[in-house]
């Protein structure tokens, strides 16, 4: 009888730590099916620990700010830990803010360039950590390619022979000279050099269209006004207004109503960008042309960011497509406009 006890004894304990092993059971990998890679909810591992270092030029335009919302918004939506840092149009603040992501060890670099040179340094230093550089919207002249993954962002030299080729249409039978001045980006940048280098190539086959004066407004709408208002003063004769961004353009818009004249009839103008406030102007047939250059970047740049934590390859040169308007397509397009 007492062996008879013993052995229930023994086959209930028995059943006691089956059904303990069972309840407490993780799969065959000994991991938690909801915290596995393919678990319901689960973030891939490579997104969970990324964490982007991204230098912005600044908010100097209504296009900077668009871009800026696109790129948070999007590292948000990626799941991204994002350290963003303004550089206030300055390349000291952007070569410290890298510097800064280079000693907080960050999985990716990004930034948008204030200008094109002397940037090969920081750049080897970020290589040497061991972390990958992506460039958006504008360029480096960098010779060493390897410093950087990829480049994200519009064709500044076929947004300005868009605009010259426009140009060029309305005045191709021009008995007389036609006097363009040209408000100039930021001096130094990617977008203000390959904008006029464009813009120049196509113009430059019509002896009749003669760049007269040429300024930088630092892409700003007050620099853009104040520049235009001394253009006015030393030229008698303007025909053509040729703006690097829609900031600068409204600007200068300002300047020729104070002077008393009509922009887009007394004095035509072109301007590249295509934010809201400068489709606005076109559509009112203050703007009569309009190379558009998409900010909505973010969604590209995540991609990039994955593909480059992945290892995969990536295409070293990743152009945006673009547009452009004329007034009344910039009518049409106002309503669904994005930004």
């Amino acid at each position: 009888m007492q062996s008879k006890k013993k052995w229930g004894l023994v086959l209930t304990l028995a059943m006691v730590m089956l059904v303990s092993t069972a309840c407490n059971s993780k799969g065959a990998s000994g991991t938690d099916p909801a915290n596995s890679a393919g678990g319901e909810g689960s973030t891939p591992a490579s997104a969970q620990t990324i964490t982007l270092g991204f230098s912005q030029v600044g908010a100097e335009s209504g296009w900077r700010s668009a871009n800026t919302k696109s790129i948070q918004d999007s590292a948000k939506e990626a799941g991204y830990d994002l350290k963003f840092s303004d550089a206030q149009q300055k390349q000291e603040n952007q070569i410290k803010a890298l510097r800064s992501f280079i000693q907080q060890k960050v999985t990716v670099i990004a930034f948008s360039p204030v200008v094109e040179s002397g940037w090969d340094t920081v750049l080897k230093e970020a290589k040497d950590a061991g972390i990958p550089v992506i460039l958006t919207d504008r360029a480096v002249d960098s010779a060493d390619k390897s410093l950087y993954k990829t480049f994200i962002g519009s064709d500044f030299v076929e947004e300005g022979r868009k605009a010259g080729q426009w140009l060029a249409d309305q005045y191709k039978d021009a008995q007389e000279d036609v006097n363009i001045v040209e408000l100039q980006g930021t001096t130094g940048s990617a977008p203000a050099n390959d904008r006029q280098e464009g813009f120049m190539e196509v113009i430059g086959s019509n002896a009749k269209l003669k760049v007269i004066a040429s300024q930088t407004g630092d892409f700003t709408r007050a620099k853009g006004k104040e520049v235009m208002q001394a253009f006015l003063k030393a030229h008698k004769k303007i025909d053509v207004l040729y703006a690097h961004n829609d900031d600068m353009a409204l600007g200068a818009i300002q300047a020729i109503e104070a002077a008393g004249l009509k922009p887009g009839v007394d004095i035509k103008i072109i301007s590249v960008d295509a934010v809201k406030d400068g489709m606005q102007a076109a559509a009112d047939g203050k703007i009569n042309f309009i190379v558009e250059c998409n900010p909505l970047l973010g969604p590209q740049l995540m991609e990039a960011v994955q593909a480059v934590v992945d290892g995969k390859e990536i295409e070293a040169r990743i152009v945006t497509d673009e547009t452009t308007f004329t007034s009344e397509q910039a009518k049409e397009a106002l309503p669904t406009r994005e930004y």
